[in-house]
């Protein structure tokens, strides 16, 4: 079959690797129908992140279900599931938790050894745990398919985002990051019913997204000037609940700065760079909380699907280009020089 490797920094090549197949009795081979690119994949791309040459790339997809192990109850061949960007087992202590993403035996898409979502087929450890039904009839809805596609990552991240900042009826929210996961946390905030909705970003295409996902408000400026602007828009205070999606120290001191005294921070970006620009003694004095991390997404995926489907939430416009597998080197260079917005596959 054919998959997308990292060979080098900048080097993505689509090559014949060995077919996805069944392992262990637990794995399930799932068929790729839809793939996508995200932010966190161009650390690697940039070499940011280190990958061994030919190393499998990509951890969000959708397909069909070719081929179970004898161990797998809950699927059966021909049905289209959606996968979490991590695999978990569903049932040791951290999965009954919610924290699926600490689960003992998971790991992530396109680790040494493993498929990455980027390719024809998947194995999939774990399967039960991992995978989640979706409607048949959404495989022939390309809209909904590409709304269904966010849930395997961005729109989760940017629910555990809102989550972690405290998101609750009636709140002020500010959201830096302007990225898919930033753009997912606005319409996460919108759907816990944040009452004002303050987006930073510069990118015209990107905050024309914000304003449809629900922000009430765009801040252009960077730095000391995007906090001045905050502050001037929530009465010299802050917002109540703070999305960081992007994981500089730039942006968490921005986070920290523009969060009103007692409210809290919601960081979701993977953090990036020599340490954090988090000064404890002022968190401690404003009463500041923070609270985020790798986003457990299998966790919220059900009730997040629900509201895909009943079309309460829509995060598809965050799928901003697509191409075919062969076309996923175009797709890097497009994110990397940001062209493009998140990418997707068609495999």
């Amino acid at each position: 079959m054919r998959a997308t490797v990292i060979h080098a920094p900048h080097d993505i090549r689509v090559e014949e690797v060995p077919d996805a197949a069944v392992q262990r009795p637990e794995d399930a081979v799932v068929r790729v129908l839809r793939a996508c690119i995200c932010g966190s994949d161009l650390w690697a791309y940039r070499g940011e992140a280190k990958r061994q040459p030919g190393q499998r790339i990509g951890h969000e997809f959708l397909g069909i279900v070719e081929e179970t192990g004898s161990a797998v109850s809950g699927l059966r061949a021909g049905d289209l599931v959606v996968a979490p960007f991590m695999w978990s087992d569903g049932t040791c202590d951290y999965c009954v938790e919610g924290l699926h993403t600490s689960c003992v035996h998971g790991g992530f898409w396109g680790s040494v050894g493993f498929d990455g979502g980027q390719g024809e087929a998947v194995r999939v450890p774990y399967a039960d745990g991992t995978l989640v039904k979706l409607p048949a009839a959404a495989a022939s809805d390309e809209h909904l398919l590409t709304g269904l596609l966010a849930l395997s990552d961005v729109m989760g991240t940017g629910h555990h985002a809102a989550l972690g900042a405290g998101v609750r009826k009636g709140s002020t929210v500010a959201v830096v990051g302007d990225g898919a996961v930033g753009l997912c946390g606005v319409l996460a905030a919108k759907r816990l019913g944040a009452e004002r909705i303050i987006a930073l970003g510069r990118h015209t295409a990107r905050t024309d997204i914000a304003k449809l996902f629900g922000a009430t408000d765009v801040v252009a400026e960077r730095g000391e000037a995007a906090e001045a602007a905050v502050r001037e828009l929530t009465g010299g205070q802050g917002a109540h609940a703070v999305i960081e999606a992007v994981g500089t120290e730039q942006s968490m001191r921005t986070a920290v700065n523009i969060t009103r005294d007692g409210g809290a921070i919601g960081y979701v970006g993977v953090p990036h760079g020599s340490g954090t620009g988090l000064d404890l003694g002022v968190m401690f004095d404003r009463n500041i909380t923070l609270r985020g991390g790798v986003a457990p997404v299998r966790a919220y995926i059900p009730e997040l699907l629900a509201d895909v489907l009943n079309g309460t939430i829509d995060p598809a416009p965050v799928f901003d280009r697509t191409v075919a597998l062969d076309e996923v080197p175009d797709g890097y260079r497009a994110m990397d020089d940001r062209s493009a917005l998140k990418v997707m596959i068609k495999a």
